[in-house]
């Protein structure tokens, strides 16, 4: 793998970030797509977070993107394995057409693109949104039939729509593998991802939601990535889950993590209701996008259950646990 070339799309992203930065340490070659518009330094400051910043140079930069067919196949140029981690993710409904584009024709692109290009292995990164729901109580997992509800996010759809687009590169000869991460907590960029809640939560949060939720440390969403791709293992998804925990509890980890006190009122529903119709009409007045929607209100007073038992038994990876994960997150956002 040391001689292959890699190319990562969406390598400024939270899951990219730590992608590249296993893929180097490991002396891999490394190409990364970037808009003209990506700021890197904040890829830079992971980097330089883990003692790694050296590293960092290893990366070769090129402009393009997954909606740019032409840009990606140039890309795509001597390179044998690509991980594909460029995605939107939005529960504002006014996001849906930029949702579909760049989850599901972007995707398509990619899967094209390979296809073209004869790449050995391609690594879609999906989510946890895009498996079925089981019944209450009960471990989603893999195999589970997804089914499309009246309160399904835009965003969900979009996902389950773009797994769609790597099976159909798989039923035309290309060798995939699919990974559905949940909740991702790690070091990144604080306005986006998980960087939000460590944001929010390091200002003073004072209310919890009653929902539950998977939460999996963002370097073993790297980790498990890259032993796939190493693996014989194809057409195949698999769910990277650290731990199912209640809001509550991930709240008070993330809160001793950055040295705050923790969130101590539970915010009832009819609060978490008000709360995003409050947040639509501010952002119908202020033009901006909205903090809290109608979908992560729903989300965050919701159930979900996900078990990882499939990559374990596959691979015998181990996942690291939520005080892990928000440590080392915690000790970079302070």
């Amino acid at each position: 793998m040391e001689n292959k070339l890699v190319l990562v799309t969406g390598g400024s992203g939270l899951i990219g970030t730590h992608l590249l930065l296993n893929l180097v340490k490991e002396g891999t070659r490394v190409r990364a797509l970037k808009r003209t518009t990506t700021d890197t330094s904040a890829v830079k400051k992971v980097f330089d977070y883990y003692d790694s910043s050296p590293l960092f140079n290893k990366i070769e930069w090129v402009v393009g993107d997954i909606m740019d067919v032409v840009s990606l196949e140039e890309a795509m140029e001597g390179v044998s394995l690509v991980y594909h981690a460029a995605a939107l993710v939005s529960f504002d409904p006014n996001d849906k057409v930029a949702l579909y584009n760049m989850n599901i024709e972007g995707t398509a692109n990619v899967v094209n693109a390979c296809l073209i290009k004869n790449i050995s292995k391609l690594c879609y990164v999906s989510s946890t949104a895009a498996v079925g729901k089981s019944k209450e109580g009960e471990f989603s997992v893999e195999t589970n039939k997804w089914e499309e509800e009246e309160v399904t996010s835009n965003y969900a759809i979009s996902k389950h729509y773009a797994e769609n687009e790597v099976w159909r590169g798989i039923a035309e000869g290309l060798s995939s593998v699919m990974v559905n991460p949940c909740v991702i907590i790690g070091p990144g960029d604080l306005t986006r991802s998980s960087g939000t809640l460590f944001g929010t939560i390091k200002k003073g949060l004072k209310f919890y939601t009653s929902g539950a939720n998977a939460f999996v440390d963002v370097r073993d969403v790297a980790e498990s990535m890259i032993i796939l791709m190493k693996s014989n293992i194809e057409s195949e998804r698999f769910l990277l889950i650290g731990e199912n925990l209640k809001y509550q509890d991930l709240f008070i980890k993330i809160a001793h993590s950055l040295g705050v006190n923790p969130p101590t009122i539970l915010a009832q529903g009819f609060m978490v209701d008000l709360a995003w119709r409050v947040e639509k009409l501010k952002s119908w007045i202020t033009r901006k996008a909205p903090v809290v929607t109608s979908e992560s209100a729903k989300s965050a007073i919701s159930i979900n259950q996900f078990s990882a038992q499939k990559m374990i038994n596959a691979t015998g990876f181990q996942f690291r646990t939520m005080d892990e994960a928000t440590r080392n997150a915690g000790g970079f956002y302070k």
